[in-house]
């Protein structure tokens, strides 16, 4: 799949302020600095498209972008908040998991893990929310240019293994760097090949 067309639509505060179309929806989501407008920027081939910040956590609303007119590209807040009050925590997470259990049209959430880091208790815990709550998931290894590919290698796989301890299987997972435009023809095949069974059934 190319992009040819990546464009901003709405910022949301609640799941009923989302668009009233019902075109597939993929939401990206991880803990604040992971890379996340980097690498929906990379996947759109626009720099400009979602804001990158030095400051993590500056993501609070659900936007919607939609790409080639056929599908949407959700950008969820982070979770694991940077410098939030416990009320604006909480706040955001209520939209975040309204949105993930309440939105019918989300066929697919890719949480974001960066590589170079060994597993983390929340990623692992928000994992397994997804899982409980029977929410299809991916995993997406960001900034692997940081890495010698070796290294890589070894994280990803003590990540399985880490994963293993209470999954039967690894979800799909994919290694991702936003500088070098890593993963990227392999995540969007994977969108395009979900998108062409959703119009099967």
């Amino acid at each position: 799949m190319e992009i040819n067309t990546a464009e901003f639509v709405i910022s949301a505060a609640t799941v009923s302020q989302c668009p009233a179309d019902t075109k597939p929806e993929y939401a990206f989501i991880g803990r604040s600095n992971v890379g996340k407008s980097s690498l929906i920027n990379m996947l759109a081939r626009n720099k400009k498209l979602a804001k990158t910040s030095a400051t993590p956590g500056k993501t609070l609303l659900i936007n919607h972008f939609i790409m080639n007119k056929e599908w949407y590209l959700v950008d969820l807040p982070g979770y694991g908040f940077a410098k939030r009050s416990k009320k604006e925590i909480a706040k955001l997470d209520q939209m975040i998991r309204g949105y993930i259990l309440g939105r019918q049209q989300l066929v697919n959430v890719f949480v974001l893990i960066d590589v170079r880091l060994e597993a983390q208790a929340i990623d692992l815990e928000f994992m397994n929310w997804l899982g409980l709550s029977s929410i299809p998931f991916s995993i997406v290894f960001t900034k692997a240019d940081k890495l010698t590919p070796s290294k890589v290698k070894t994280n990803v796989a003590a990540y399985e293994k880490k994963m293993l301890e209470t999954w039967e299987e690894m979800p799909p997972y994919f290694v991702t760097s936003s500088e070098k435009r890593l993963g990227r023809e392999e995540l969007l095949e994977y969108i395009e090949g979900i998108n062409k069974g959703l119009a099967q059934s």
